[in-house]
């Protein structure tokens, strides 16, 4: 049994849940994708120095950590503003993995509060387990409302299928079986700051969800 990826997050009442996919062999390899904070976690500080390209970090991958995001453009600037930093937090996330650094300022710029204390977790565990993401993942299936009080509810869908766990160490990746968990339902709170950026503060995550899954 070995969890494909962490689902530990809030969701928009506070409620905590764990959801966990199974296959591969290494038992001990962190969960990898949805990061989730609980109830109690404390909200990170901001970061004290945003990077450049106009106050936005520049987020690199590894040439094996790829994304798509199948949602296209709404026509509506403000819930395309949405979609357009969510992407980033999302990339970010990837990036600390990648650099094994679970206070990365990049991640922490585009997200706050619980949401910011779940991506710290999540990343912790890569690190612990000196692992990062590889693979192919694809969003799709956005929808944003945006509400009269500067905040946004965000839905959308991930497919994990070719998205994997890969070991520093030995170069190892734990390719794991295709099955209805490996599409997740995402459901955010955002709320502009401000800097002009859509940062997430709850996030939650359910798997097999039948609106996500082909």
């Amino acid at each position: 049994m070995n969890p494909r990826r962490l689902v530990l997050a809030t969701l928009a009442l506070a409620v905590a849940l764990t959801l966990t996919a199974c296959g591969g062999n290494d038992t001990d390899a962190p969960a990898k994708g949805s990061e989730k904070a609980s109830a109690a976690a404390q909200p990170l500080p901001s970061p004290s120095a945003p990077a450049a390209d106009g106050g936005r970090p520049v987020i690199k991958l590894p040439s094996d950590v790829t994304h798509a995001f199948d949602w296209g453009t709404t026509g509506d600037p403000v819930k395309d503003a949405v979609l357009a930093d969510t992407e980033q937090r999302i990339k970010a996330v990837d990036l600390a993995i990648a650099e094994q650094d679970p206070l990365h300022e990049a991640y922490r710029f585009y997200s706050e509060g619980t949401a910011a204390a779940g991506s710290q977790r999540y990343i912790q565990e890569f690190v612990d387990h000196k692992a990062r993401t590889t693979g192919f993942t694809r969003f799709y299936d956005a929808d944003v409302t945006v509400h009269e009080d500067g905040t946004a509810a965000l839905v959308y869908c991930e497919d994990q299928s070719r998205a994997f766990n890969k070991f520093l160490e030995t170069g190892k990746t734990d390719v794991t079986p295709v099955t209805k968990n490996s599409y997740v339902i995402y459901a955010a709170t955002v709320r502009k700051n401000g800097n002009g950026v859509w940062v997430t503060e709850r996030l939650s995550s359910q798997r097999g969800s039948a609106r996500c899954r082909p």
